[in-house]
């Protein structure tokens, strides 16, 4: 009786066992995104939070993705309440500001917050170099399949993901995607198949 007892147990506690040394080996930051290679989801949000100099959108301005074609964009999710956001704040406001007028555009976007609870957070980080939009019923973080936060998506300028990046980011990875991103030539305008009438 005791060895059939046994035996079950064995059988059922080798799969979990199993299961969890697999799960031991995998990194929890390699989640596979479908996106990168395919085209952004759009979106349209507003600007809660303004930035700074030239870079700057008033509170209320609608962002849209569809707006930004040719040009390279990188998208933050975060919320005040994240701890890990706050390790990445500073690198990315620097990083925008390098390379805000080589044309890159950056968005915050908030994810399960409050803009009340962003603007304070912003404020109590020194402020943000960029505009951070407020995405209610996080729709935009459905579209991008987030996991949590910080996530930061990079699009390039055929409008595509070109990496995800799950985690606070480093100035340094940031540079990186960046000047690789930006050595890709935009792609060509499109040309009318209408030929002129006589």
């Amino acid at each position: 009786m005791n060895w059939q007892r046994a035996s079950i147990a064995g059988g059922v506690a080798l799969p979990i066992i199993a299961l969890l040394a697999f799960a031991m080996t995998k990194d929890p930051k390699e989640i596979k995104s479908p996106l990168p290679g395919r085209a952004a989801p759009s979106f349209s949000l507003a600007v809660f939070a303004p930035g700074e100099g030239s870079a700057r959108r008033e509170p209320g301005d609608t962002i849209r993705l569809a707006d930004h074609a040719g040009e390279v964009v990188v998208l933050n999710f975060w919320a005040s309440w994240c701890l890990a956001c706050r390790d990445e704040h500073t690198p990315l406001s620097e990083v925008a500001r390098v390379y805000e007028p080589k044309g890159v555009r950056f968005y915050g976007v908030l994810y399960n917050d409050t803009p009340a609870n962003g603007s304070r957070w912003i404020d109590a980080m020194g402020g943000q170099s960029y505009p951070s939009v407020n995405d209610p019923r996080t729709r935009t973080a459905i579209d991008y399949g987030l996991y949590g936060v910080p996530e930061t998506f990079f699009i390039g300028r055929d409008g595509r993901v070109a990496y995800k990046h799950v985690g606070p980011v480093s100035a340094t990875l940031l540079a990186t995607k960046l000047d690789s991103l930006l050595r890709v030539p935009a792609p060509p305008a499109p040309t009318s198949s209408i030929s002129p009438g006589p």
